[in-house]
């Protein structure tokens, strides 16, 4: 997503100026191209020769310093920019940015700005919270400006609140989906994924469950939300991290995805049920815990849990319903019985006995099956490679 993308990232007077370094090197880790605008003030904090190594590109200091790429350098940073990055931005800058103040580089360089802006505030919490700080962020907000809510946790005058820069790991992610939102293939389209399997519980410490760890979902929610769409993933136990910038949904039992599934469902483009649910739940769950008794056998009753999948293809109305089959045997049959069966636009099947595709590996082995009998297969790829073949058979489906 930010590959090839011209960003100028504006850093001003703040302790938080060393989480920027490492800004810098993580966006152009991703294939950005960043040049670095530094105020007086962030120069006292570190040096520009710093910014200069890490971003491979001159360090703009002052309108005042020739340079010998730009003429007038406020105006050539402006017109090069695809985004405007402030971070950190103190208040100062906060407050000169909704007055239309301009009296440094920086300043300028911003009110001459045709690109985006974001800002990431970061200050001491009695400041970021003074009324006069709050008006100037709702201001910035007003004339189009994006603002990253700042951390909360310990700061550097030694108190504790809201104030500090985020991670430059997750202002990496923010600029990403800033970009996918803005310009991204799947913008506007809102996604609901699921992911992992769920469990059944049979005593306070035991459940019914299956080996999925949740990869292949997540892989997929990532992948959407990485290209603009507005992402919901319903999750069964997982020991995975949500995906950035996707709201995640927790819940055990089939039951409860179930319910998650259709409170989310009427207001969706496209669904892709990934998860691998338990399709039985004991008759009853024990209070306290289960003792080994001196018989050889346990018996549980098990009773069939609902069909997630064929309750969503009766609902379908404008939905692009896609499920998945994970199977050991017979696995072009019983992927074609279940495209029939739940109403689905297209079915993704790996055989999990597979080397290559099983439970919690970071690759798959899958099949394409669709309503007309076309069966496409796909070589070995990433989870992430799968999810992106996905995504773009989904969107062209979609288009036909």
């Amino acid at each position: 997503m930010l590959k090839g993308k011209k960003i100028v990232l504006g850093v001003t007077g703040g302790i938080a100026v060393y989480k920027a370094v490492d800004l810098v090197s993580r966006l152009r880790k991703q294939g950005a191209e960043v040049r670095v605008v530094m105020t007086e003030h962030a120069r006292q904090f570190v040096t520009p020769l710093t910014f200069k190594e890490i971003s491979s590109n001159a360090v703009a200091t002052s309108m005042w310093n020739s340079n010998q790429e730009f003429n007038v350098e406020h105006i050539a940073l402006a017109n090069w920019a695809d985004v405007f990055v402030v971070a950190p931005a103190t208040a100062n800058i906060i407050a000169k940015m909704a007055h239309g103040l301009a009296d440094d580089l920086l300043s300028t360089t911003l009110l001459a700005a045709q690109a985006p802006i974001i800002v990431c505030p970061a200050m001491n919490t009695g400041m970021y919270e003074n009324a006069l700080t709050q008006e100037n962020i709702t201001c910035l907000k007003e004339h189009g400006v994006t603002v990253m809510a700042p951390a909360t946790g310990f700061l550097a005058c030694g108190t504790s609140g809201a104030g500090r820069l985020p991670e430059p790991c997750e202002i990496v992610e923010f600029v990403k989906a800033f970009f996918a939102r803005s310009c991204g293939d799947m913008k506007n389209l809102r996604v609901l994924v699921t992911a992992a399997g769920t469990r059944e519980p049979i005593d306070p410490v035991r459940y019914v469950g299956n080996r999925s760890s949740g990869k292949m979902g997540y892989a997929i929610a990532q992948a959407a939300a990485d290209r603009g769409a507005e992402v919901t993933l319903v999750s069964g136990p997982s020991v995975l991290n949500p995906p950035a910038n996707v709201k995640t949904v927790q819940v055990e039992t089939t039951q409860q995805m179930m319910d998650a599934c259709l409170a989310a469902y009427n207001d969706m483009d496209i669904v892709i049920k990934a998860a691998a649910v338990a399709d039985y739940r004991p008759h009853d769950v024990a209070e306290q815990k289960i003792k080994k008794k001196t018989d050889d056998a346990l018996t549980v009753v098990m009773d069939k849990n609902p069909d997630i999948l064929k309750a969503l293809g009766e609902r379908k109305e404008k939905q692009f319903l896609v499920g998945f089959a994970a199977e050991t045997q017979n696995l072009i049959a019983n992927a074609k019985e279940k495209i029939c069966k739940k109403n689905l636009d297209m079915i993704v099947a790996n055989d999990v006995t597979l080397q290559g595709a099983g439970f919690n590996s970071d690759t798959n082995i899958v099949k394409f099956l669709f309503p007309d009998g076309e069966v496409r297969e796909l070589e070995q790829m990433t989870k992430a490679e799968v999810a992106e073949e996905l995504l773009n058979t989904v969107l062209r489906l979609r288009k036909s």
